[in-house]
């Protein structure tokens, strides 16, 4: 009989061990809390924003363009005028820029990258 005494000691032993469980409180989240809930935002005044915000005001209503009063003679006047011409910009040569210009540009950029040698090759000349 001892034995089972013994045995139904052991397992209410563990068994309020392990049933039990110790409640623990987080302290921070309890302080974290309590910071929030004491909180109160400063106080703004009604007129605060005075001197930092601009009025806002409309822009001015834009003018309808005025079509001139004699738009037929404006018209035949524009006809009539001789088209004036630019001056052209000197084409310059390749002996002006000296580097070939886009062709010889477009050929170097195409043209293949010399191959590198690998470091350890060099000493075996």
């Amino acid at each position: 009989m001892s034995f089972l005494r013994l045995a139904v000691r052991n397992t209410l032993c563990v068994r309020a061990f392990s049933s039990t469980s110790v409640a623990r409180k987080d302290l921070v989240q309890d302080i974290y809390i309590r910071e929030i809930k004491s909180y109160k935002p400063p106080v703004v005044a009604k007129d605060a924003h005075v001197g930092v915000v601009k009025s806002y005001t409309l822009p001015p209503t834009p003018k309808t363009p005025a079509l001139p009063s004699d738009l037929a003679s404006a018209l035949a006047e524009y006809d009539a005028a001789e088209p004036t011409k630019a001056a052209a910009a000197p084409v310059a040569t390749e002996a002006d820029n000296g580097a070939g210009g886009a062709d010889a540009y477009l050929a170097f950029l195409e043209a293949d990258l010399p191959k590198e040698v690998p470091s350890h090759i060099h000493h075996l000349d």
